[in-house]
């Protein structure tokens, strides 16, 4: 359940910044969001990671360019299906938690492009 924990103080970051949290784990085959959120007008796409120790790399350098790859289609899908298009101003990002994930270093990492 580390990734649930994660996620759960992800969510509330992102609502202390005064964001409404629109979904959770939205999936699709071979791609999932883990969290949706709406920042005034601009939908935003959170993928959380989490890295209990930096022996492999901390949990920014764990963000792979499939993975990125990924979560840009699982974004795709989720704005074609939930509004039926895909012209909506929206963003992706990267929620990173380096140490436990009640209490690691959190780190909000806008992707550019």
């Amino acid at each position: 359940m580390k990734g649930a924990d994660a996620e759960a103080r992800a969510e509330a970051h992102l609502r202390a910044l005064g964001r409404e949290v629109v979904t959770r784990n939205y999936r699709i085959p071979g791609g999932e969001i883990d969290l949706v959120s709406r920042d005034g007008a601009v939908l935003v796409f959170t993928e959380v990671r989490q890295r209990r120790s930096a022996r492999f790399g901390s949990a920014a350098e764990s963000v792979t360019l499939r993975k990125l790859a990924l979560m840009q289609r699982a974004a795709l899908a989720y704005l074609l299906r939930e509004h039926g298009r895909d012209d909506l101003p929206c963003r992706l990002e990267v929620l990173t938690i380096d140490g436990p994930a009640d209490t690691g270093t959190l780190t909000l990492l806008p992707l550019e492009g």
